[in-house]
Parts: structure tokens; sequence; C-alpha cells
């Protein structure tokens, strides 16, 4: 178990490092765009799956976990030991890049464009299918695993370039909770703590009446 902690927090530390601080060297520079952000979190997401899956199975992301627990994958003690390690490892991330940069971009924080029915709605969907295709791809008895990284990390990018500028894309709970309460902007942090994780709860039943019917 300590190796997985280890491994969720160090993957997650630099999810949220590299992710949110694209975002904030964007701000600063100008120099990477918007599709360089989404780039920026997809390559991320990439590396570290194909860097920690085979040690904790490269969750990073609470509402992963839930999901893991939801199918019985992982017992409910080291989903709760995931989680705080993940939310732990964005609070280090986020106060990392605090004292790099400062308080530019709220530190990246997800902040819905338009209402916060449209970012809800949107987190919802975002969620469900990042997480359909982490079951399908790196779960699934069929799947071609080997190629999971690539097929996540590829989602991450393509739904962060459509759908960052209207929910910033966050999809994972720890993302938008570090850099949210580090830099104090926390008002529409309860969008993307309850509709990420009922995204990905609801993937998961899906998934499982999508096996039972095989």
């Amino acid at each position: 178990m300590r190796k997985k902690i280890i491994a969720e927090f160090i993957g997650t530390y630099f999810l949220i490092f590299a992710g949110t601080g694209a975002i904030m060297v964007n701000s600063l520079t100008n120099s990477l765009t918007h599709v360089g952000v989404a780039l920026t979190f997809g390559l991320v997401v990439l590396a570290l799956i194909y860097s920690f899956g085979h040690i904790s199975g490269a969750h990073f992301n609470p509402a992963v976990t839930v999901a893991f627990l939801f199918l019985g994958e992982i017992t409910k003690k080291e989903a709760m030991t995931y989680i705080l390690t993940q939310l732990i490892a964005a609070l280090a991330s986020s106060t990392t890049l605090l004292i790099m940069f400062g308080n530019v971009s709220n530190l990246g924080s997800t902040i819905p464009s338009g209402s916060w029915l449209q970012s809800f709605i949107l987190e919802y969907v975002l969620t469900f299918i990042l997480m359909m295709v982490i079951l399908t791809s790196a779960v699934h008895g069929k799947a071609v695993k080997s190629f999971a990284g690539l097929a996540i990390g590829a989602t991450v990018a393509l739904e962060a370039m459509f759908g960052g500028p209207i929910s910033g894309a966050s999809m994972n709970p720890a993302r938008s909770f570090g850099p949210a309460m580090v830099s104090g902007e926390f008002n529409s942090l309860w969008i993307y703590l309850v509709a990420t994780i009922l995204g990905s709860l609801s993937a998961a039943l899906i998934y499982t009446l999508l096996h039972e019917e095989e």
C-alpha cells in the first residue's frame, strides 16, 4: 500500500503541476495557447499512466477512485486512502505553483464562463466519457491494455480542448480542489466535486450493464 500511496501522490502532484502550471505560464507569456494547455493535460496523463499504472492503477482522480470502489475493484479503505492522498498532493502542487509564480489566473482554478448549470452538465458528460474510456480501455478483459494510456491521454486532451473554455474541463475533483483552496477561489468548487463524481459513477453503472450483457 505504501508504494501505491507514493505513486498516487507523485502522479496527482505532477498532473496538477503540469496542467494548471501550463495555464499559469500561458497567462504570463501567451506562448502556449488554449490548444497547448489542453495538450499538456493530455500528455501528462498519458505519461503518468504508463509510469505508475502498474503500481497504483494510476487513478490520480477521486472520481475515478469512487467509480472503482463502486465496481469493487478496490476496497473502501484503499479508496479513502487514495482520495486523501490525491487531495493532499493537489494542495502541495498548487502551493508549489503559488510560491513559483504567485496567484496567477487563480492558480489555474476551474471557473464557469457561463451559468453554473451549463458547467455542471458539461463536467458530468466529460467525466462520464473519460471514465467510460478508462473502463473500456484499461479494465475490460478484452481491452488492448497496452494502448490504454494513449486512449485516456487523448481523451483528456480532446475534452480539454472543447470543454476548457466553458467549464475548465476539470473531470477531476482533485484538479479543481487544489487550485481553488490555495488561491481562495472556491465559490464554484462544488460543481467540480459533485458533477465529476456523478459522471464517473454513471459511467461505472452503464459499464456494468454492458458487461452483464456480454
